[in-house]
């Protein structure tokens, strides 16, 4: 029997086996660390605004369908729930260029808003949005406090004449009526303001160049005519994994989770138009990216806030992003 000797590692070479493996994972450590502060670096730099463009223009043409409903429904008196009464909101407003409107559906409180192409204050719409009352059958109108409107887009495409660029919706949002009476009342019947509710899941958003998003928008208008002017303030009252005043969430075209935070209530009026805001912050959040998107409305050319006198309108709004201790801006304008 032969007898194999054991060797045994003395303190001293155990101590450089762990140094070796110490100096090893801190090689490697510090390798990952420098090649994720390189790729921060370049999305900081690579960085171009455009996540919160697609949102402001998708939610200020969402906006603006959802004038046309109100018009529409405030306008007919069934809708309305009034008896009598010959005023109109058009009479106010003027008619709503390009779109008629299929009332074949109004027994049962559902009319269609049908876009015929014809291109009004730069957009060119196309495509219908379907209006349905809830519970209209059973005695509920537009003017009755918690009333619902159902909002059906059907392949309702809006491109900018302007640069071509365009954004389709399709999907289903509701409007509550909170505060009850409608646009009528606040016109012609002396309400001092109205509120509304806006929510809406998985809204499928297409853009030119055929990339998708989806959006959940949840937002509270309040609307209200100081000056004669028609105003509406916005609200984010959404929450998506403990982030709260939420206006909207989702998924980007490039297929990265969202969120926008509502940090100062959006304003609009009928001078300036729902696509041009005349005060308002939000703060929107990417996944993966190591930076928020400060968006900033009512700017001047250079980004600089402006306030905005009655009847003159802002440039556009701004949006900044920091990195460590670089800041970085772009300017997007209304029009």
């Amino acid at each position: 029997r032969t007898n194999i000797p054991v060797i045994q590692k003395t303190k001293t070479q155990n101590m450089k086996s762990n140094k070796l493996v110490y100096a090893l994972s801190l090689i490697v450590l510090t390798g990952a660390l420098a090649l994720t502060s390189c790729k921060k670096k370049k999305e900081f730099k690579n960085e171009d605004g455009q996540t919160s463009a697609d949102s402001r223009n998708t939610q200020s043409e969402n906006d603006n369908a959802i004038n046309d409903a109100n018009q529409v429904i405030s306008d007919n008196s069934l809708l309305h729930g009034r008896v009598g009464g010959s005023q109109s909101i058009a009479g106010v407003l003027g008619n709503i260029c390009g779109m008629t409107v299929d009332t074949n559906g109004l027994y049962k409180g559902t009319v269609t808003l049908n876009y015929n192409g014809t291109t009004c204050s730069n957009r060119t719409r196309t495509g219908a949005i379907r209006l349905t009352i809830l519970s209209y059958t059973a005695g509920v109108r537009w003017k009755n406090v918690g009333a619902v409107l159902q909002v059906d887009y059907l392949a309702y495409k809006v491109t900018r004449a302007s640069d071509g660029k365009s954004v389709e919706l399709n999907g289903t949002q509701n409007v509550t009526n909170i505060s009850g009476g409608t646009w009528f009342d606040l016109f012609f019947l002396g309400q001092a303001n109205l509120a509304h509710k806006v929510t809406g899941n998985n809204l499928n958003v297409t853009f030119d160049g055929g990339s998708t998003a989806v959006y959940n928008i949840n937002r509270q208008f309040t609307y209200s005519l100081p000056s004669g002017i028609l105003t509406c303030v916005g609200e984010g009252i959404g929450s998506h994994n403990s982030i709260y005043n939420l206006e909207n969430y989702g998924t980007t075209r490039d297929g990265d989770a969202f969120t926008s935070e509502v940090t100062t209530p959006i304003v609009w009026n009928w001078t300036c138009g729902w696509w041009a805001p005349t005060q308002g912050a939000v703060d929107i959040r990417v996944d993966g990216k190591s930076f928020n998107l400060k968006v900033t409305f009512a700017v001047d050319q250079s980004g600089n806030v402006v306030s905005v006198a009655p009847n003159t309108c802002a440039y556009g709004f701004k949006v900044e992003w920091t990195y460590k201790k670089k800041t970085n801006k772009k300017i997007f304008g209304y029009w």
